[in-house]
């Protein structure tokens, strides 16, 4: 017998549906809703091969113009973004690129000694993740866990998929080589456990694929002060949304220095910026693994 046309879909067995009005009340530290944090992707890409973002038409490799136009945000980009959080007194989530501890290790210094958060990202956005076998996927992310870690004398907790890219056994590897939680998934304004295969829970905390500069500027082609006002807007409604419902809800920004550390973007960041920190009072202004923390620690 054939089976019908209407039997349930292929589903991806980490979690199920579960519509935000009915869940549970939930709190950030100081009884506040709304959670802000910063994901600064730090990217390094090999010369003449592999992926990454175009700043114009792909030509034949090697393409110095898309190239150098990446690698300007490690030279450049990065330094004058680092500079915007530490006047406003903002942490940030570094989401990092192995290579870049050889290719630029006095940015990493830096970021050590602010005190971010460092999250991998990969050896290099040149490749995906999703093209590795389940053996190399592995090594990949104990890998980048172990070189780390020689930075900040810890390992980190999370991970993002370099290209969001991920095998269906991505959520497994993950809890099996040690991180707590995954970037990967925009579903949902709250942290969402994941089931793996060991039985050992994966956060899936949320990060933005409409809040991010690579999307909204170079696939939809938003100026800067146009993606300024989107993360006003965005960060206005969540504010008022999370004062109103029980739920508190995770706002995540995305950005990448070869894109927003061009200083007439800066410029535009930076009023964004201002305007968030000016409510820090109203808000959680933290780190995807200090919201993961929260949600691990037992229930008073």
């Amino acid at each position: 017998m054939k089976p019908s046309m209407f039997e349930p879909l292929a589903d991806h067995g980490r979690f199920p549906y579960s519509a935000i009005p009915l869940r549970p009340p939930l709190a950030w530290p100081g009884g506040r809703r709304l959670a802000f944090y910063i994901g600064f992707n730090l990217e390094h890409f090999a010369f003449g091969e592999g992926l990454g973002a175009k700043l114009g038409p792909a030509s034949p490799e090697p393409d110095v113009l898309n190239f150098s136009w990446r690698e300007y945000g490690n030279r450049v980009g990065a330094w004058r973004c680092l500079e915007l959080f530490e006047d406003l007194k903002l942490p940030a989530a570094a989401l990092l690129n192995t290579a870049l501890i050889d290719h630029c290790p006095d940015l990493l210094q830096a970021l050590v000694a602010r005190g971010d958060e460092l999250v991998g990202h990969g050896h290099s956005n040149s490749q995906r993740q999703s093209d590795l076998d389940e053996a190399q996927e592995r090594a990949l992310l104990a890998g980048c866990r172990a070189r780390l870690a020689t930075l900040q004398g810890r390992a980190p907790t999370g991970w993002l998929s370099p290209w969001i890219s991920e095998s269906r056994l991505t959520p497994d590897l993950l809890a099996e080589t040690g991180y707590a939680y995954t970037l990967n998934w925009c579903h949902d304004d709250q942290p969402v456990p994941m089931r793996t295969r060991s039985g050992a829970t994966l956060w899936s905390v949320p990060y933005p694929q409409e809040l991010n500069d690579i999307p909204m500027i170079v696939a939809r082609q938003l100026d800067a002060s146009a993606f300024a006002d989107l993360v006003v807007d965005h960060f206005e409604e969540m504010l008022a949304q999370s004062e109103r419902h029980p739920q508190g809800l995770v706002m995540g920004l995305a950005l990448h220095p070869y894109i927003v550390g061009q200083p007439y973007r800066l410029r535009h960041l930076r009023r964004a910026l201002q305007h968030i920190a000016a409510q820090r009072e109203r808000l959680w202004i933290t780190t995807p693994g200090a919201i993961c923390a929260h949600m691990q620690a037992p229930a008073p």
